[in-house]
């Protein structure tokens, strides 16, 4: 169906407790997913993306909110009722070494979920299975007596991906899937990644902090800064016209190949980072904004649609502010 919203989070948050407080790792996090987009995630290393991810999913439990997916309020299920669903909702983890069993071949490490979820009864229609999978991600079939400490990081990439498939899921979170590999081998990846989402009508949220990667394959992008979102929009606007200070500073610090852009200085954030335990009123970027007023130390900026769907947590945008995400 055209325009289907397969997944939606409602203030979504996940908090741990510490020796010295609360981390808020994901805090009042809210959009909706249609079916066959992808929703990029983007921000610095420790901002609650993976965190993010695996909420959603419920390999973490959340500490509030809601978690919709396909039309069921998932929030409060139970392992054994997630167990149903683990068949169309999956993940790609970042590192594919330390994420693959390593005294388990190749055969065995697809093969694992169709056995658990006993989805063909004999060993012959999951080799059959199995090599279908390894033929649709790249991988020869000489490879499927090996274990993942003989190949390559691409290739055990390609492992998690052929395992990720192997229930054909709707929805895959993709967890930096290509940050721990070379930059050629990033490109196949991405590629064999894309051409999957059309073949088969996949839902990816696809979690990097590398923006020159997330604009090849997300139609919409959410930037998140120590849990909170600061902005959201579709991939070419956010690119085009990007409004938080955090986002343009993400944005100013990606390479660019031609010699018009040679001598141009990315702008540096300064300040200290706000710890996320226990974090003050006020906006979370405030110590490093070059922007920053009296008021963004005392107010936590609401985030506010200030144009058609973009969205901004921002208050040198709070004429906008009776324009909210949800109500």
């Amino acid at each position: 169906m055209k325009d289907k919203i397969l997944l939606e989070c409602i203030g979504l948050k996940k908090y741990f407790d510490t020796p010295r407080g609360v981390l808020h790792a994901v805090d009042d996090v809210s959009f909706k997913l249609k079916e066959g987009n992808t929703l990029g995630v983007v921000g610095e290393s420790g901002c609650g993306k993976s965190t993010l991810g695996r909420t959603i999913l419920k390999l973490l439990p959340s500490t509030d909110g809601r978690i919709i997916f396909d039309g069921e309020d998932i929030t409060d299920y139970k392992p054994k009722d997630m167990f149903r669903l683990r068949q169309q909702m999956q993940i790609i983890f970042q590192d594919p070494f330390s994420s693959l069993n390593p005294k388990m071949s190749v055969y065995q490490i697809i093969e694992e979920p169709l056995r658990i979820h006993k989805l063909y009864r004999s060993k012959a229609e999951r080799l059959k299975r199995v090599s279908e999978l390894m033929e649709v991600v790249g991988l020869d079939d000489r490879y499927v007596n090996t274990y993942p400490h003989e190949l390559d990081g691409g290739r055990r990439q390609r492992i998690g991906i052929a395992r990720a498939l192997a229930l054909n899921p709707k929805f895959i979170v993709c967890d930096e899937p290509v940050s721990a590999l070379d930059v050629s081998i990033q490109a196949q990846i991405l590629n064999l990644m894309m051409d999957l989402k059309e073949s088969m009508g996949l839902t990816y949220i696809f979690i990097t902090h590398d923006l020159s990667v997330v604009k090849h394959i997300s139609d919409d992008i959410l930037v998140l800064y120590l849990g909170k979102m600061v902005e959201m929009t579709d991939a070419d606007r956010l690119f085009d016209n990007p409004l938080h200070p955090y986002t343009k500073a993400l944005l100013s610090a990606i390479p660019i190949p031609d010699l018009e852009f040679r001598g141009r200085e990315p702008e540096i954030m300064k300040g200290e980072v706000t710890s996320p335990i226990n974090p003050p009123e006020g906006c979370r970027f405030a110590a490093r904004c070059p922007m920053a007023m009296e008021r963004c130390n005392r107010e936590t900026p609401e985030f506010v649609e200030v144009e058609d769907n973009h969205f901004v947590a921002c208050h040198l945008y709070a004429e906008c502010s009776a324009k909210k995400v949800m109500p």
